[in-house]
């Protein structure tokens, strides 16, 4: 098994109490449907960014396109990883996922 890190772009926010909620119980859902795949449940992420080139030239906004949250999970392969992110509640909210499996350099 390897670690993926599942990057969120989009998706909207909450704009009522009652649309939180059902937000919320969606996340909730979709974790609880995926059970120990689930690493690290992640956050969303603020709407600001800094970049730092390789010069050290810090300006604001991102690398490429802004990102708003992430998590992390456990599956066999990038597929299986893709394939669990398929009911991921970010893609209802018209979101998308960018999917990396993070290399394990401490063997």
């Amino acid at each position: 098994m390897a670690k993926f890190v599942l990057i969120y772009n989009g998706g909207s926010t909450p704009e009522t109490e009652a649309e939180y909620a059902n937000v919320i119980k969606a996340w909730t859902d979709w974790y609880t449907d995926l059970g120990n795949a689930v690493l690290d449940p992640g956050n969303p992420f603020t709407p600001t960014a800094k970049k730092v080139t390789r010069r050290g030239v810090i300006s604001d906004g991102p690398v490429g396109t802004m990102a708003s949250g992430y998590t992390i999970l456990d599956a066999s392969s990038l597929e299986a990883a893709a394939k669990l992110s398929q009911s991921c509640p970010i893609l209802v909210d018209g979101g998308e996922i960018s999917i990396y499996e993070a290399i394990d350099t401490m063997m």
